[in-house]
């Protein structure tokens, strides 16, 4: 494994906390909360693994300006710009809601997992738009040069 390759593992692991975020959620519309609790601590270790990666990558390489313009940069920007802010959200959100869980509060856990489930499955899924628009469909120049 080379550095050029964590893009591609962190997409794996927000596809991964994404997944694991719908089927937890599924599951506890359903009543069925053991289940959802492994689903959850799926995607919580999913999703660190992805932070973890994306910090190690972007110290070692530093943020790169993906150059679009057109009709590709109004899908784009509007997408990652909204992907960075709530990404920023998450983390906070996630370990709050997770308190809870701790105290057996489970009146406060579910109110705040109704905020913090929409939130992170969006940041987990448009993780993963960014990936492939930045990397697989669109590669900018910039990036082609980096490949």
């Amino acid at each position: 494994m080379t550095l050029s390759d964590l893009p591609a593992i962190n997409a794996s692991f927000n596809a991964t906390s994404a997944v694991f975020i719908s089927l937890g959620w599924w599951l506890i519309r359903r009543g069925h909360w053991r289940p959802h609790i492994a689903c959850m601590i799926a995607a919580i270790v999913s999703s660190t693994f992805f932070l973890t990666g994306y910090v190690v990558y972007h110290v070692q390489v530093g943020e790169k300006s993906s150059g679009y313009h057109g009709l590709i940069a109004w899908f784009y920007f509007p997408m990652l710009i909204s992907h960075i802010l709530l990404a920023f959200v998450t983390l906070p959100l996630v370990i709050v809601t997770l308190v809870p869980v701790f105290q057996r509060r489970w009146d406060r856990h579910r109110r705040l997992g109704k905020w913090t489930m929409p939130i992170w499955l969006y940041v987990s899924v448009t993780g993963v738009l960014v990936y492939l628009m930045l990397y697989q469909w669109f590669p900018p120049a910039s990036l082609a040069l980096h490949r």
